[in-house]
């Protein structure tokens, strides 16, 4: 399975939030299974951008209710989907790209903690293995 590093609070918004884009600046043809990996990165600047995006594209809702920075996790895959498009233009209100990877049947997954790296990446056989058994339950 293809994986796709994500910085947190960002990510979090694909699993909760109803974010059905990710915002690239670079294409794929990649279409299929994407795991879903929240970089162990996270800087002042990151939250307070992703806030100021929150508030400005109008995308509070009870998805943030009860949630606190630091309580998300980092450093590993936290979820799954299907990249089913790439994107030049969309409706979405999360779209701000240059390209826009469309995410559908996106769901959170128990954390597996597992190295990313930049692009989409091949995750380690034992976390992939992990997760063909969860989602084979």
């Amino acid at each position: 399975m293809k994986a796709l590093s994500i910085r947190q609070p960002w990510v979090f918004s694909i699993l909760h939030g109803g974010k059905d884009i990710e915002n690239r600046d670079w294409p794929t043809r990649y279409r299929g299974p994407l795991a879903l990996h929240a970089a162990k990165g996270m800087t002042r600047a990151d939250v307070e951008a992703w806030r100021l995006f929150i508030d400005y594209a109008d995308l509070r809702g009870d998805w943030l209710d009860g949630r606190t920075i630091g309580d998300l996790d980092r450093g590993g895959v936290v979820g799954v989907c299907d990249l089913v498009d790439c994107v030049s233009a969309h409706a979405s209100p999360w779209f701000t790209g240059d390209y826009g990877f469309v995410l559908a049947n996106v769901r959170p997954i128990d954390f597996l903690p597992c190295a990313g790296r930049l692009g989409l990446f091949d995750l380690p056989a034992d976390v992939q293995a992990i997760i063909d058994q969860d989602l084979s339950l």
